[in-house]
């Protein structure tokens, strides 16, 4: 179940990619959000960060810059402040220009 639950966020593929190997792609998932709900991964991984710190075989580094953190495609021509501005109405003019 766990390879099965690795091997799709290894691959970012979809679940029904899911090869026949690790069983019906269904039972994976329901599985994965069962885990989620109960508690048993923050419990799994809670344990196992616990015992690498133990063992001194824990490092934290922790590196944010550019290349992965980037502002959303429409955020450049936001408007900043406010509604746009009401079109203006048109009116026709009270007749051609005297001259």
């Amino acid at each position: 179940m766990i390879d099965a639950i690795a091997w799709k966020f290894q691959t970012g593929s979809q679940w029904v990619h899911l090869p026949k190997k690790y069983g019906n792609w269904r039972g994976v998932y329901n599985r994965l959000r069962i885990w989620a709900v109960d508690g048993t991964w923050e419990r799994v991984f809670t344990t196992l960060i616990a015992q690498a710190d133990a063992e001194e075989d824990l490092d934290w580094a922790v590196s944010v810059d550019s290349t992965i953190v980037r502002a959303h495609q429409h955020s450049a021509g936001a408007r900043k402040k406010g509604r746009r501005p009401a079109n203006r109405k048109t009116t026709p003019s009270a007749g051609p220009a005297a001259g």
